[in-house]
């Protein structure tokens, strides 16, 4: 398993910019805006994310920082 460092670090690269990868608001907003990709509605943020895993390499990795403990 990755390190969870490593792991917001390539988020970083991808999205050329730091932000908060648990913070539901400045995911969507770095997704809406660097990659034009609008998650589906679901109950969460992480259910969305779910569902769009193969929209882009970026939201894999977000999904699993955010599931790391």
């Amino acid at each position: 398993m990755a390190n969870k460092d490593f792991i917001l670090q390539r988020i970083f690269v991808f999205a050329r910019q730091e932000f908060d990868p648990t913070v539901d608001k400045q995911v969507a907003e770095v997704l809406r805006s660097r990659f034009d990709i609008r998650l589906p509605q679901r109950a969460s943020l992480n259910q969305s994310l779910a569902s769009a895993t193969s929209e882009h390499e970026i939201i894999r990795l977000i999904l699993q920082y955010r599931t790391m403990a």
